[in-house]
């Protein structure tokens, strides 16, 4: 048994500091690199890669919309034509870094609001998985797990990874728990690393409402600018195995 962990990295820009790239890399298989629109910039872009490459982790894109003050997170009113515009912007930026660093982009994950808008409409789920296609069909695209993102990227034609979040808590339907609500965000390290553990060795997950839910886990998600992310990294590697799960990266 294996599974990919990832984490949302590369988010400081200009003067803001930002998450603890640093100490999480060497710690997971793959890394989400914001691409400057809701975070990042081109020095932190280029420091991202060159981290990431010196860890040997899988590195990707973490595009998302153009929504600095509010980090991604607020849903916009936008076309599946600019959607496709923007997520191929931001893949060329983290590419041209990619070039001058001799590695490969390995992934592709949506950002936020963006992800979370794709996970529920096909329009823009097609829109996001289109714009990694043509622009390099071999590269793998992260989605939430049982979702129109997946199901999309699959359609189109594209290797998919089924994403699983340890600091989020999942609705009846497969959904995460709108950030909006108080109990959206796990915070206790033993309840992180037991979903976790149910989700990869079951394939189950249970919701806020105590149904047990099914679902495909490929990829761990732990959001880089969370509280107790360095911690939850720490921890979620260490429970892995201990049950024997070999942590891999995406496409390894």
């Amino acid at each position: 048994m294996k599974v990919d962990l990832n984490c949302d990295l590369g988010e400081a820009f200009g003067n803001y500091g930002f998450g603890g790239d640093q100490q999480i890399i060497p710690l997971i298989t793959s890394a989400n690199v914001a691409c400057g629109f809701h975070a990042g910039d081109w020095n932190v872009l280029n420091e991202t890669v060159e981290l990431a490459k010196q860890h040997d982790v899988g590195i990707g894109a973490h595009p998302g919309l153009p929504d600095l003050q509010g980090f991604g997170r607020r849903n916009m009113d936008i076309s599946a034509a600019e959607i496709y515009n923007i997520v191929i912007y931001q893949l060329g930026a983290l590419q041209g870094f990619c070039s001058i660093h001799d590695v490969k982009m390995n992934h592709v994950k949506p950002h936020g609001a963006l992800y979370q808008m794709g996970a529920r409409n096909k329009d823009i789920a097609h829109a996001i998985a289109q714009a990694v296609y043509d622009f390099d069909p071999s590269l793998i695209f992260v989605g939430l797990s049982n979702t129109l993102l997946i199901s999309e990227a699959k359609a189109i034609g594209l290797n998919t990874a089924s994403e699983v979040f340890a600091d989020r808590r999942y609705e009846e339907d497969g959904q995460l728990v709108s950030r909006k609500e108080d109990d959206a965000v796990i915070a206790d390290t033993d309840e992180a690393i037991q979903q976790v553990l149910k989700m990869v060795t079951e394939n189950k997950v249970i919701s806020r409402t105590g149904k047990e839910i099914d679902l495909q886990a490929d990829t761990i998600c732990v959001h880089g600018d969370g509280a107790h992310a360095l911690e939850f990294v720490t921890q979620i590697r260490k429970a892995l195995s201990k049950e024997g799960i070999s942590i891999t990266q995406l496409g390894g």
